[in-house]
C-alpha cells in the first residue's frame, strides 16, 4: 500500500536526501511501516540512522550539510521530541544550516474513526495547542501535512525555503491518521522546487565599494562565515591580493581566508581590547558576519568608512543590531566578491598603492606570526598548553583531516594554532547551544568517509554532547573520529564572563565560583563504555605526540572512535 508516509519518503529521495536522522516514537507506526514496505519491495529510500538524542542527530544531520552541501532530514517524536531538539534548532538556525525536520502529531480521533487513531494514553498527553509554535522563531519554513494528496509538495517547497538564503531548517508535522492515508504515487518534479538563485550587487552598490576600496590607504576586510561556502574563498583571495586588503576575522565559523597569507592579520572573539588593525582601517568591508566587532570593547575609527554585503544584512532575527555603515547590500558572498574582481580586471588599482598596502600587513602578519610560535613552545613545568596541544595537531594531523572546533574558551587558539589554508576544513556551529561538536563529526564523517575527522571540545561541551548516544552511534555507523577535550575541570567561560563585567567584585575574591566539575569525569570511560573507543589521559606534555600519533592511528587503522582527555592548568 502507497501511503502519505511512502510519498514522504520518495520525496526525500527526489531532493537528494541521503540520511534520516531519526528518533521515532508512537507517532509513527505509517513511516516505519514505509520504510520497512520500501526495503522489501527494493525501492530506495533514504538510510535510516538511529539517534537515541534528538540534539545529536541533528546536530549530524548539521555537520553533513557543513562537509557536502546537501541539506538531510531528521525525524523527532511529537512535540516531547521536538523540544528534545533543543540547542541543536538554535545552532542550525544561527548557522544557516539547511535540513528538513519531520515531528509526528497525536492523532486527532480518539474513536477509531481513521486508521491509526488513538490506542495509547500518552495521545492525550501529548496533544498541544500549537506543536509548530515551539519552534517558529527558528525555522525558515513550518507547516502540518493534511493530506498525503500534496505531501511532496510541501517537502519540495519546504526545502526550497531551507536551501534558499538565508538558508536554515525547516519543520513538517503530521498526524498518525494522515500519514496512514493510501494516496496514488506521483512524478517526480523536484527540478521545479529550485532555491533562488544568489543575488548580486546593484550596479551603484559595485562602484561604490569598489571606488572607496580602491583609494583607501588601510582598507580591511571583516567577515565571519564567507568560507561556509568554500568556493567563495578562492575569490576572497584573489580580491585582497590585487588591492593589498588586509583580512581580520570575527569570530570565524570557517576557513574564510588563508591564514599563512601575509594579508591575513588574525581573529577576534570576545578579547576585551582595542583591536589595532580594525582602529586604522579607514574602509572596511564587512562580508558575511553576524558580528563584526563588539563595539564596548573594539570597534573602527568614527572616520572609517563601512561597507556591509551580506545575504541577511538586516540580521531580522536580531532584535538589538546595528553598525555604522554608508553602504549596506543583500548579496551572495562569492558573487559580489567575482562581481568586484571583474570590476578591478576593467579598472586596475594603483600598483604602488597595493605594495605599500601589502608591506604594511605582511609586517604586521610577521610580527603575529612570532608571537604565536613562541606560545607554541613547550612549558618549563612540563603542563600541557592549548597552544603546544593544538600546534603538535597541526603538524601530526595531516592535511586531509578535518577540524570540529567547539572549545569556546579556547575557539581562538584552535584557528591561531592549526593556521589552516584548506578551504572547507573547519566548521563551528555557528550557533551558541553547546554540544554540537559530537553529533557534527558523526555527520562530517558520514559525508566525508575518506577523510580524518577531529573534533575539539571543552570539557563543559563534551557533556553536553551527550557521548554516550554520540559514541555508541560512531561505532554503529562507522563513523570513527577523534575527540580532543580539553580539560579545564570547570566552565571556564561563565568565570571570564563575570569577572569581565565585576573585576573587582565579590567574585573575583570568592573562592569558587560554582562552575567546577570535579571530582572530573572520566571522559574517557565514558565513550568507552557507549561505543567502544579508544582513549587515554594526557597531563604532561612530553605525552602530547604519542598520545595524538595513537588516536589518530586507532581511528584510520581500527575504525573506532578515540578519546583524549588533556588536562589544562585548572579553570
Amino acid at each position: 500500500m502507497y501511503t502519505t508516509s511512502s510519498a514522504f519518503l520518495d520525496a526525500l529521495i527526489e531532493a537528494n536526501v541521503s540520511f534520516i536522522f531519526a528518533n521515532v516514537g508512537s507517532d509513527h507506526p505509517a513511516l516505519i511501516e514505509a520504510i520497512a514496505e520500501a526495503r522489501a519491495a527494493g525501492r530506495v529510500i533514504p538510510e535510516i540512522v538511529t539517534c537515541p538524542n534528538e540534539m545529536v542527530g541533528m546536530s549530524a544531520a548539521h555537520g553533513y550539510w557543513q562537509a557536502s552541501g546537501v541539506p538531510q532530514a531528521v525525524v523527532v517524536h511529537v512535540e516531547c521530541g521536538t523540544q528534545a531538539l533543543a540547542g541543536a534548532v538554535h545552532n542550525a538556525a544561527k548557522g544557516r544550516a539547511p535540513m528538513i525536520v519531520f515531528a509526528g502529531a497525536s492523532p486527532f480521533t480518539q474513536n477509531g474513526e481513521l486508521k491509526g487513531s488513538r490506542n495509547e494514553f500518552i495521545q492525550w498527553i501529548q496533544d498541544v495547542h500549537d506543536q509548530r509554535g515551539l519552534v517558529r522563531g527558528y525555522m525558515r519554513y513550518d507547516n502540518e501535512i493534511r493530506t498525503g494528496k500534496n505531501v511532496k509538495d510541501l517537502v519540495h517547497r519546504a526545502l526550497q525555503f531551507a536551501k534558499s538564503d538565508p538558508k536554515g531548517p525547516v519543520y513538517l508535522m503530521g498526524a498518525r491518521e494522515v500519514m496512514e492515508e493510501e494516496v496514488a504515487p506521483t512524478p517526480n518534479d523536484a527540478a521545479a522546487w529550485r532555491p533562488i538563485e544568489p543575488a548580486a550587487l546593484s550596479g551603484r552598490g559595485l562602484r561604490e565599494i569598489a571606488t572607496a576600496l580602491a583609494g583607501a590607504r588601510r582598507p580591511l576586510l571583516v567577515t565571519s562565515f564567507v568560507g561556509r561556502n568554500p568556493k567563495a574563498v578562492a575569490p576572497l583571495t584573489t580580491l585582497c591580493r590585487r588591492l593589498g586588503m588586509g583580512v581580520l576575522e570575527s569570530v570565524p565559523n570557517a576557513m574564510n581566508f588563508p591564514h599563512t597569507d601575509p594579508l591575513y592579520q588574525g581573529n577576534q572573539w570576545n578579547h576585551p581590547n582595542q583591536n589595532p588593525v580594525l582602529a586604522a582601517a579607514d574602509v572596511i568591508l564587512v562580508v558575511d558576519s553576524d558580528v563584526p566587532w563588539i563595539p564596548t570593547v573594539s570597534k573602527p575609527a568614527d572616520e572609517a568608512r563601512i561597507f556591509h554585503i551580506d545575504i541577511d544584512p538586516l540580521k531580522e532575527q536580531m532584535p538589538l543590531w546595528h553598525i555604522r555603515a554608508e553602504g549596506v547590500f543583500g548579496a551572495d558572498a562569492e558573487t559580489a566578491l567575482e562581481q568586484l574582481n571583474d570590476w578591478f580586471d576593467a579598472n586596475p588599482p594603483d600598483e604602488a598603492a597595493v605594495e605599500a598596502r601589502t608591506r604594511h600587513y605582511a609586517d604586521l602578519h610577521a610580527a603575529r606570526d612570532r608571537e604565536l610560535r613562541a606560545l607554541e613552545q613547550p612549558s618549563a613545568s612540563g603542563t600541557v598548553t592549548s597552544e603546544y596541544l593544538i600546534a603538535r595537531l597541526r603538524v601530526l594531523a595531516g592535511d586531509e583531516a578535518l577540524f570540529v572546533n567547539e572549545g569556546i574558551s579556547h575557539y581562538h587558539t584552535v584557528f591561531n594554532h592549526l593556521s589552516l589554508d584548506r578551504p572547507g576544513s573547519i566548521f563551528t556551529s555557528g550557533g551558541g547551544s553547546l554540544g554540537w561538536n559530537g553529533g557534527a563529526a558523526i555527520g562530517i564523517k558520514l559525508a566525508r568517509p575518506d577523510r580524518t575527522v577531529v573534533a575539539l571540545t571543552g570539557d563543559g561541551s563534551y557533556l553536553f554532547t551527550v557521548p554516550s548516544s554520540v559514541h555508541w552511534m560512531a561505532r554503529r555507523y562507522g563513523t570513527p573520529f577523534v575527540q580532543i577535550v580539553f580539560n579545564n575541570r570547570g566552565w571556564k567561560s561563565p568565570k571570564l564572563s563575570t569577572l569581565a563585567v565585576h573585576p573587582d567584585g565579590y567574585a573575583a575574591r570568592a573562592n569558587h565560583l560554582d562552575t567546577s566539575f570535579e571530582p572530573a569525569p572520566d571522559h574517557v570511560g565514558i565513550a568507552a563504555a557507549a561505543g567502544g573507543a579508544w582513549g587515554r589521559q594526557v597531563r604532561d606534555a612530553a605525552e602530547v605526540d604519542e598520545a595524538l600519533a595513537e588516536a589518530l592511528r586507532v581511528v584510520r587503522e581500527e575504525k573506532r572512535c578515540a578519546v583524549l582527555d588533556v588536562w589544562l592548568p585548572h579553570h
